[in-house]
């Protein structure tokens, strides 16, 4: 019974880990890695994060970034609030 559930929770654990790339948050006009833009930082420690702010369609969009090891930055999440 064990073996069928450490077998059911690994299944489960591999799903997961398969579809986070299916979660991503893609770039859109106005976000930093728009259009394939791969920038580097020099000085931000890798894993820190940082904020971008911009308007878009008359929205004004928040972005959280996150540094990366190789100090290339990755979209970790948007908020999209209205101007009005």
């Amino acid at each position: 019974m064990m073996k069928i559930l450490a077998a059911a929770l690994l299944a489960t654990l591999a799903g997961i880990a398969g579809t986070s790339a299916a979660f991503a948050v893609e770039p859109v006009p106005g976000s930093i890695t728009y259009g394939g833009a791969q920038p580097r930082l020099e000085q931000a420690p890798a894993g820190s994060n940082f904020f971008h702010t911009f308007h878009l369609n008359g929205s004004e969009v928040h972005e959280i970034y996150k540094v990366n090891a190789d100090r290339s930055v990755s979209l970790v999440s948007r908020s999209v609030s209205n101007s009005d």
